[in-house]
């Protein structure tokens, strides 16, 4: 599959704890096209952060990447040394995490931290670098562009803050940006604003986007292909149109029955998925979603179901799917 952007082979990452071995992510395989949108959805704590940064090899302590391959561009990103993953995040990898907060330095000024990455990847001094620093915030719509370069992250909305990191993220015109929940801290007026321009801008530049979100209705207008993760696995993978029609995993038909629709009565109770997800110190045995799962059978408790096609470009880890 050398013609495959990003691909992820048996990825699995652990937590070393003094509770015991965290299996964050276990097992983990999937791919990337390049100028593709690839989804991947699951509750909190499904393994979906652990992965991107697994790719982005920014696993810390007591975390570590135990098994598996990540190719970029054919390149295992887990044999690379100091110097060779300095060059790929940031220049061909490009990462936005969920809280621009915590991503932006207080004490620099927002122009001053999009010039960096800029003056680093893309080898131009400084007035080259400002002048593509205030291109690309007037190409994510921050007004005052020129002025704003200036101030700091803290003079900046929540929103602006976001459409600052996805200028940093975008200016060294990366490959593959990864965002992980890039609009979760944002009210649903902006996160749409912010999305939209996530996609124009992902088209305008042919970047492949890995997206990270709980939220099923963020992926239904983003993605091509959606990944499904549930405790540490992916359970589920399909195009985007035949997942949201036909549902194979149980999970996901869970996930979907939970989404809000303008469509039912108001005071509705919404559905919710009964029990909670399984303490990755002590997997059970079989499937992980067995103890949750309103179709389960006395073979799901013992063995572990493995990915298997159940449609056109759509596999699912059941034994009974649909």
């Amino acid at each position: 599959m050398a013609d495959k952007l990003l691909e992820v082979q048996n990825l699995r990452t652990q937590f070393f704890t003094r509770g015991g071995v965290v299996k964050a992510v276990e097992d983990v395989s999937f791919y990337l096209d390049e100028s593709e949108t690839l989804g991947v959805v699951g509750e909190s704590g499904c393994g979906k952060s652990v992965t991107a940064l697994s790719v982005m090899r920014l696993i810390d302590r007591p975390g570590k990447i135990v098994g598996g391959r990540i190719l970029f561009r054919g390149e295992d990103v887990l044999e690379m040394d100091e110097e060779e993953l300095y060059e790929l995040r940031g220049g061909k990898i490009a990462m936005i995490f969920q809280d621009p907060t915590t991503s932006l330095n207080p004490v620099f000024t927002v122009g001053n931290q999009i010039s960096e990455a800029i003056k680093v990847h893309l080898k131009l001094d400084d007035r080259a670098a400002r002048n593509r620093t205030i291109e690309m915030m007037e190409r994510v719509r921050i007004p005052d562009a020129r002025r704003r370069y200036t101030q700091y992250p803290h003079e900046f909305s929540g929103g602006m803050r976001q459409r600052v990191m996805i200028a940093m993220a975008l200016s060294c015109n990366p490959q593959l940006l990864v965002a992980d929940e890039p609009t979760t801290a944002l009210d649903v007026t902006i996160q749409a604003q912010v999305l939209d321009l996530m996609k124009a801008l992902s088209e305008e530049f042919k970047t492949a986007t890995m997206l990270i979100t709980h939220d099923l209705g963020v992926v239904a207008g983003m993605a091509q292909r959606i990944v499904v993760m549930y405790a540490g696995r992916v359970i589920e993978e399909a195009p985007t149109r035949a997942l949201f029609a036909t549902p194979a995993h149980p999970y996901t038909q869970a996930l979907l029955s939970a989404v809000p629709r303008s469509s039912v009565p108001r005071g509705t109770r919404l559905t919710a998925i009964p029990g909670q997800p399984p303490n990755l110190v002590n997997l059970p045995a079989g499937c992980s979603f067995a103890p949750r799962c309103p179709k389960v059978q006395p073979r799901c408790r013992v063995e572990r179901p493995e990915l298997e096609t159940v449609g056109p470009n759509q596999r699912a880890a059941c034994f009974y799917p649909y």
